[in-house]
């Protein structure tokens, strides 16, 4: 329990980071960039699988559409949504949206304890606040609503391949897996101009993408999300905003203000008393066994 908490609150503060490194390549192509990510990022999964002898899984029908369903909605869709929502009406609105994620994973872990349920929902007020609720635009709320549901596939599509797969599996092959499909996103909306030579700025930019944003808080999260499931896991997913707010702060790139230091407050209160509910019937159990 405890390697979960800690892998959960490592892998999406590190997904909040990429707000930030992601300025260092914004004159990249948008789309040839995440391209250029996710191969990057599948080659060094696929080797680290070859060097652990993890030997390629032939899956079931249901286990590859799941598979598939997880690239295309959690990978793909999710990043052209929120490059699109960012476009439309900035990028306070598709963060707002998204700081709703721990409420639906904890509807969706079943019937949630009464305490992770309340939880979820002073993480999603806290992420809300940390985010800043932008005015935004009907073409940028369907964008981001889209990004709603390509997050939330990312981790209850992920669920009944762990099993089998185990985290670094999944990472690896979903991520291969996407690489082909961005390639053909790209080439739709930035043609044969959709790769070319980073500068050393954009190169730094992406390699952190890749290796730290990618292929470490993708094998954090989805070993986390086997320890903990989809109700408790999703409580951490407040913590993307505040790992936005760090990294800006670190970079120079905007300081925190009152607003972002209440929200990430919020944000661990809320994970905070979810928590006490796992302790809770930890007790209890320890209690049954002993009586």
């Amino acid at each position: 329990m405890r390697q979960g908490i800690v892998r959960a609150a490592s892998a999406m503060f590190l997904l909040g980071t990429l707000a930030g490194v992601s300025g260092l390549i914004g004159g990249y192509p948008i789309y040839g960039g995440q391209a250029v990510r996710y191969l990057v990022a599948a080659v060094i999964l696929l080797a680290i699988t070859r060097v652990l002898g993890l030997r390629f899984v032939r899956l079931t029908l249901r286990e590859a559409l799941c598979l598939a369903g997880l690239t295309l909605f959690g990978l793909v869709i999710f990043n052209v949504c929120v490059i699109e929502s960012t476009n439309a009406s900035g990028p306070a609105l598709v963060g707002t949206i998204l700081g709703t994620v721990p409420l639906w994973l904890a509807l969706a872990g079943g019937r949630p304890a009464p305490r992770v349920l309340i939880g979820a929902c002073v993480v999603v007020a806290g992420a809300t606040l940390a985010t800043g609720l932008g005015s935004g635009n009907l073409p940028g709320l369907l964008w981001a609503l889209g990004a709603l549901v390509g997050e939330v596939c990312f981790s209850l599509l992920a669920i009944p391949l762990l099993p089998k797969l185990g985290a670094i599996r999944v990472s690896a092959y979903s991520t291969a897996l996407a690489v082909p499909m961005l390639a053909l996103v790209g080439l739709a909306y930035e043609g044969p101009g959709m790769v070319r030579t980073p500068t050393v700025a954009e190169g730094l930019g992406l390699a952190y993408l890749a290796l730290v944003v990618t292929v470490g808080a993708f094998f954090l999260w989805y070993s986390a999300l086997s320890r903990l499931g989809p109700g408790l896991a999703g409580l951490f997913a407040g913590l993307i905003p505040v790992g936005a707010i760090v990294t800006g702060a670190v970079l120079g790139i905007a300081m925190p203000t009152a607003y972002d230091l209440l929200g990430a407050g919020l944000v661990i209160a809320g994970i905070t008393l979810g928590l006490t509910a796992v302790r809770s019937r930890t007790r209890a159990r320890a209690a049954v066994s002993e009586a």
